[in-house]
């Protein structure tokens, strides 16, 4: 008999399985999938963004899914003790922009050979192909884990750690949530974040603008009467069915929920491409440029101004001759270019699907979770951790950082129960 059960091989789950092999237990991971850390061999587009190195204020910040549950399990196990724990077997590391950490060696595959290197040496047994039906309970303690295969599994302590509903090829199909509810946990609303944004914007549909990146830019989320949601900076791509890049997929979740509260077809996003300066400022730039080369037609004097592509349609979008010289051009013309530079709108109608999203929003309520332990407060012996909770953070490694602090915690805890 296992001390331990843990569902789940992605990184919360490899994670909970070397804390509770290191704190004493009997542990199975017990995988779906014929692979484990599937999701984990392709995040950070194959580089594996580990954790990120910012200040725990600042970490909680980045997650905008119940972020402040966090503060208890970093306690235990956070972005620090992650770089130590991966240092320690020999995974050198180094840190980019914006605080991300990654392996030197920008492979992900070097991560999950390590973390499996790790669960071996803790004789941690492991099964793949394996695939759970259900979590039977007694008097309200875990008692086994039944298996499609029809095997019953008796246990004391049991880790589900299987993933939300993004990425489904890696195995999250949400498995997770009927077991947590039988239990008689509440699972909120699931939702795409971290997901490209959709527009029919007619420059959209027509692929005006489409594979054009913009960086360094303000992207914000605007409600019916005219207000900011919320902005991001970053960078930013115009796709063939609307936008993605690292500010547009901070900014779907507010897209996903201001199309529901507000009960509209489409959600105003709008771009600044000069957020360090203001209108006024900017046409000043233009005018100065346009003063002092009167003979020269407009299109050659403001290239370079922005990318050629979005200078084009901006003339297209304001009737404006570009071939004319710079004499031609008043003031009001410049005007509404600075202005439309700073206010590029784009009508967001959702986003792609749950399964197309990098994270999913919503998950087993954190309201029911012992936050210094990740035990149930439903049932004896039962833990959750990573995606299948309702926690999600922007991408930029907040979310392994999530799964692997309280995948540890998870297991640490679980072991030290038993």
């Amino acid at each position: 008999m296992f001390d331990v059960i843990v569902i789940g091989g992605g990184p919360s789950g490899l994670m909970a399985s070397v804390a509770a092999a290191e704190h004493g237990a009997r542990v199975l991971l017990i995988d779906k999938g014929n692979k484990l850390g599937r999701k984990l061999a392709i995040s950070g587009g194959g580089r594996c963004n580990v954790t990120n190195r910012m200040e725990r204020k600042q970490l909680i910040e980045h997650i905008p899914g119940n972020g402040k549950f966090m503060h208890s399990p970093f306690a235990t196990f956070d972005n620090e003790n992650i770089i130590e724990f991966f240092e320690g077997l020999g995974i050198e590391l180094k840190e980019e922009d914006r605080g991300r950490m990654f392996p030197i060696n920008d492979k992900a595959q070097t991560v999950v050979d390590t973390l499996l290197r790790r669960i071996r040496e803790l004789n941690v047994t492991i099964w793949t192909d394996s695939a759970v039906k259900t979590i039977d309970y007694e008097d309200g303690h875990v008692h086994a884990v039944k298996l499609m295969d029809g095997q019953v599994l008796e246990t004391r302590s049991i880790i589900v750690a299987t993933g939300g509903k993004s990425v489904p090829h890696t195995g999250s199909t949400g498995d997770g949530y009927p077991w947590a509810k039988k239990a008689g946990h509440t699972i909120t609303e699931l939702y795409p974040t971290e997901v490209p944004i959709t527009s029919m914007d007619p420059f959209i549909k027509g692929k005006v603008l489409q594979g054009l990146s913009v960086r360094e830019i303000e992207l914000s989320v605007i409600n019916p009467k005219g207000k900011t949601i919320k902005t991001h900076e970053g960078d930013m791509i115009f796709t063939h069915f609307g936008v993605s890049g690292p500010a547009a997929l901070r900014c779907s979740q507010y897209v996903v929920k201001a199309l529901k509260k507000f009960d509209v077809p489409t959600i105003e996003l709008r771009l600044d491409l000069f957020p360090a300066k203001s209108s006024e400022d900017l046409f000043q730039e233009l005018w100065k440029l346009v003063k002092a080369e009167p003979k020269k037609q407009l299109k050659n004097v403001l290239k370079g101004v922005t990318q050629e592509r979005m200078l084009a349609y901006l003339y297209e979008l304001h009737s404006i001759n570009a071939e004319a010289t710079c004499a031609n051009i008043s003031h009001e013309i410049l005007r509404q270019l600075a202005n439309t530079m700073k206010q590029f709108s784009i009508q967001a109608t959702g986003t792609l699907s749950i399964e197309k999203a990098f994270v999913t929003g919503g998950g087993v309520s954190v309201k029911e979770i012992e936050p210094k332990t990740m035990h149930s407060r439903k049932a004896e012996g039962l833990y959750f951790c990573g995606e299948v909770l309702d926690i999600h953070g922007y991408t930029g490694g907040y979310n392994i950082t999530c799964a692997f602090s309280t995948g540890y915690t998870a297991g640490k805890s679980a072991a030290e129960r038993e």
